[in-house]
């Protein structure tokens, strides 16, 4: 596949579980950068040429370290860091010196899925187009389109879906808004809805940020459009606004993004029977080029705005709020425990073989603990993650956690629905409830906290 790769790794956000040491791109997944699960499937798929692109100096350093020592002779990639805060695509912006192919494909870091990109791809080769999204299905607890690094992100605030429209064979992006944008009225192009004649909105479809562009598009808008920051909010949204933009080329009239322009233009009617009922017939964006009495006498140009759509089946997820990082730790030593790359054993769950466990102590299903960390007696862990090097007392209780490296938890502590960050220290007999615990932090003995976020300071 002649796809030049591009993976957006992000930088610091996701305040209080990042760090200096540990950006965004570096945060552990069942005790595996979130990274490299992008990396696996791409390499998995024989795409193994990257440009690896990294918000600030210090966590391009950090990640190009990360991936010289973990796949060396394995893939060849750039690290190209482009200033903090640029969006996605001022990052893509930033390097466009360096993309050369013809077709580019663009895939977040912080992915985590088992969707074949040569899927998306073909379907971007197939139709012609100048973008083509992969679409996946939301999770159940709603998407967080927020990236939410505030101090409680309890997660338990609405989901912000996507509201996206399609054509009735669900290949053709006829309208997307998410976030904010969704609670506005929907307003779609009277070229669009003339030349469709009808469309199927979607509220239950997540835009996963993988996407196909065709290059020399997508280098002229962020050319000519200097303010677009996010390829989601403005690169994609552009584009299949204007994809039934026109021009007459046989008196030189040309029409704006609404649609308006000729009588010709305003008299279009294209028939729901005309519709392409596959992949072999006619989109509507070929009718709509042949004019209102079907003749090719009037040339429009139009480009073409594709969806690949993943089967339900198919574990989709991105790791873009706090409460995302808990769901797909969750997940991936549970019901999607296939793309953590381990053994589970007959009990469903990864004990390294240098941990140690104390008298009585438990380590429930769909759990992982790893190298070299040392339980005390009577602990009980249920579905939660335990990083490497812990050392954790005795009554120790964890459920639906996260605990990353080096952590040290005294006993009769009891956590519940939280992630503990690297080198932090929990004096005897802590409670916590749905708590983010910056890395390096202590928490002194006998304390009790519920949806707090506990850190040294409010910026990193």
């Amino acid at each position: 596949m002649d796809f030049q790769v591009v993976v957006l790794a992000g930088g610091f956000s996701l305040v209080p579980l990042v760090s200096k040491e540990v950006p965004k791109a570096l945060l552990p997944v069942a005790n595996r950068p979130v990274l490299s699960y992008v990396l696996d499937l791409l390499e998995q798929k024989n795409l193994k040429d990257l440009i690896v692109v990294v918000e600030g100096e210090s966590a391009a350093l950090a990640v190009s370290a990360w991936i010289s020592s973990t796949y060396i002779d394995r893939l060849h990639v750039q690290v190209a860091a482009v200033p903090e805060d640029v969006g996605t695509a001022g990052a893509l912006r930033a390097i466009h010196r360096r993309l050369n192919a013809k077709d580019i494909l663009v895939v977040s870091g912080d992915l985590v899925c088992d969707v074949p990109p040569g899927a998306v791809a073909a379907a971007h080769r197939r139709h012609d187009a100048v973008v083509t999204a992969l679409l996946c299905s939301a999770p159940v607890s709603g998407p967080s389109d927020s990236g939410s690094s505030g101090a409680k992100d309890k997660a338990k605030k609405p989901g912000r879906y996507n509201i996206i429209a399609l054509d009735p064979t669900k290949q053709f992006l006829l309208h997307i808004a998410a976030g904010a944008e969704v609670e506005k009225d929907i307003r779609v192009q009277k070229s669009i809805l003339r030349a469709v004649s009808q469309m199927e909105i979607c509220a239950d479809l997540m835009d996963a940020h993988m996407y196909a562009f065709k290059r020399s598009v997508l280098l002229d808008v962020l050319n000519q459009n200097e303010t677009y920051q996010s390829l989601r909010r403005d690169v994609l949204p552009y584009l299949v606004r204007s994809q039934l933009r026109s021009e007459l080329l046989s008196n030189g009239v040309q029409s704006d993004e609404n649609g308006n322009g000729t009588d010709a233009m305003q008299n279009i009617k294209i028939l729901p029977s005309q519709l392409l009922a596959n992949a072999s017939t006619p989109s509507f964006h070929e009718l709509f080029a042949l004019g209102p009495d079907g003749s090719a006498s009037m040339t429009r140009k139009t480009h073409k705005c594709c969806v690949y759509i993943a089967n339900k089946s198919k574990y989709c997820a991105r790791l873009n709020s706090i409460q995302a990082f808990s769901d797909i730790n969750r997940d991936v030593v549970g019901d999607a425990n296939h793309l953590s790359g381990y053994s589970f054993s007959a009990h469903n769950n990864v004990i390294h073989p240098s941990a140690v466990l104390g008298s009585k102590t438990t380590v429930g299903p769909q759990c992982v603990l790893g190298d070299g960390s040392l339980m005390g007696d009577k602990c009980s862990v249920k579905k939660s993650v335990i990083g490497r090097h812990c050392r954790i007392g005795s009554n120790v209780k964890v459920v639906s956690s996260v605990i990353m490296d080096h952590v040290t938890i005294g006993d009769g502590c009891s956590i519940l629905g939280s992630v503990i960050c690297s080198n932090v220290q929990l004096q005897e007999r802590v409670v916590l409830k749905d708590c983010q615990v910056e890395a390096g932090f202590v928490v002194t003995a006998g304390s009790e906290y519920k949806a707090e976020s506990l850190a040294k300071n409010e910026k990193l």
